[in-house]
């Protein structure tokens, strides 16, 4: 419970952290502007809520909000200026599109645009010294395990130790040769388990991160964590003693004066994205919302939203949030109508889902017809347990019987309200092994362009209508 509060304190501090920078850069031009006596126009105000929005998303989509342990402080720097530099050459596309750059004054903005990355830096520093003080007293931790005893595992805790204020604590080491060594007792650290053990240990511990200190060599064991592990609530990250390993989105980072490879791929650019058009989403359609909720609760007075564990990243479960389309009690009609019809119950067991359903409402069939039983997710988007844009959200037993090796690209992402396999034969697919393809595709070729290029693709099937049941 206290590592999972430490989390959920860590997350708002970053989403202060946010707010915090996005104010500053417009407090600050506000500042200057009644420093040098300009003059208050509706260009000053138009600019504050452009610069404002652009900040919100694009210091999200820089990744500048990420766990910067262990990471050094130009790193940090050279990220913000990248931010910065995308929302000032925003501005001045604005301006110079509506021709609006006569209304400000040059000195204003050339100070406003040069000097803020240093401001917002030194935010970040004093972000930064507070949690390594927090971090140096035992709070703040996060715990790890190292696959691999050998020398490159315990040169990473030696590198750990010279930087207390990461604070990442190693609880032990898993590997096939568990003999006792007097120098891993000497530094406190035990060996855990052979490697095939780490599943197990990471079910019932909670680890934040997995190191894999393994040599090159040793690509079964490595692949075989990778596929394994990655499900279980764990950051998997390769410390390599070659630094070749660009799969599964993988990307070099350092710790200390270490590189590593983290294989979570990091898509904070789609949660700006994700929020701002769940938001409009929302907005827009909320005469629609509460129509379809009165239907629901007028056809036979029971709740308006269903809602069914989904697997999202790191393969935890969450609430996914669909209107009700069913009758009351149909879960409990499943088992009985599978047990009378054979038919229906080998569909079951391929698809999840049964074509010619008995138990779904007049209005659900409609709601399912045109896919608006799925509006609710857009809550989950706003929660941070989906994408608009992703692989299927799918249920435990789907995961372990169907995705196999494929579970661990699976759950390095959120699941989205749409995807590939919305726009091309929705739920007339048969062979679920083409669904998965669908899901891995993605997972290895998302980008901005492929997000909008389907939620344009969604939009234009959901008004034709087909292929969902």
């Amino acid at each position: 419970m206290l590592s999972t509060n430490l989390r959920e304190q860590s997350s708002i501090m970053a989403r202060i952290l946010h707010l915090v920078d996005c104010l500053l850069v417009v407090g600050y031009l506000s500042a200057l502007v009644y420093w040098y006596r300009v003059p208050w126009s509706e260009y000053y105000t138009k600019l504050v809520i452009i610069s404002f929005v652009l900040c919100l998303i694009s210091f999200q989509s820089f990744q500048l909000y990420r766990s910067w342990r262990g990471w050094k402080f130009y790193t940090e720097f050279l990220i913000i200026l990248k931010a910065w530099g995308a929302v000032v050459g925003l501005v001045l596309f604005y301006f110079f599109i509506f021709k609006s750059s006569e209304g400000y004054s040059r000195v204003v903005f050339m100070l406003w645009s040069t000097t803020t990355p240093i401001l917002l830096f030194f935010i970040h520093l004093g972000a930064r010294k507070i949690l390594r003080s927090i971090r140096r007293r035992g709070r703040n931790i996060r715990r790890a395990v190292i696959a691999g005893a050998g020398d490159l595992g315990k040169n990473l805790v030696k590198e750990l130790d010279t930087i207390p204020w990461a604070g990442i604590e190693i609880m032990g080491f898993f590997d096939d040769k568990v003999a006792d060594e007097p120098e891993l007792t000497a530094m406190g650290k035990p060996v855990l388990g052979e490697i095939n053990m780490l599943p197990e240990y990471l079910q019932i511990n909670d680890i934040d991160y997995v190191y894999i200190a393994l040599p090159m060599r040793a690509e079964r064991k490595i692949f075989s964590i990778l596929r394994e592990c990655r499900s279980l609530g764990a950051r998997i990250i390769l410390v390599p003693d070659l630094y070749v390993f660009g799969l599964h989105h993988a990307e070099i980072q350092s710790l200390g004066k270490m590189l590593v490879l983290n294989f979570n791929p990091h898509t904070e650019w789609k949660r700006g994205f994700d929020v701002l058009f769940s938001l409009f989403v929302l907005l827009l359609s909320l005469p629609l919302t509460l129509i379809i909720s009165i239907l629901i609760k007028l056809e036979d007075g029971g709740s308006i939203i269903y809602r069914h564990k989904r697997i999202t990243a790191a393969g935890k479960e969450f609430d996914c949030l669909k209107f009700r389309t069913m009758r009351v009690g149909a879960e409990k009609e499943l088992k009985g109508l599978l047990q009378k019809n054979s038919a229906m119950k080998e569909e079951w067991e391929q698809t999840y889902k049964l074509k010619n359903d008995p138990r779904i409402t007049r209005i659900g069939r409609i709601l399912r017809r045109t896919s608006l039983d799925e509006f609710p997710q857009f809550f989950n988007v706003l929660k941070g347990d989906m994408s608009v844009v992703g692989a299927r959200p799918i249920v435990g037993g789907e995961l372990q019987d169907f995705y196999k090796e494929s579970a661990g690209r699976y759950c390095s992402m959120k699941p989205g309200i749409t995807g590939p396999w919305q726009v091309g034969k929705r739920s007339n697919i048969e062979d679920y092994q083409e669904r998965v393809n669908l899901d891995d595709w993605y997972i290895l070729n998302y980008s901005l362009w492929t997000d909008v290029k389907i939620i344009i693709r969604t939009v234009y099937i959901m008004f034709r209508r087909n292929g969902a049941y």
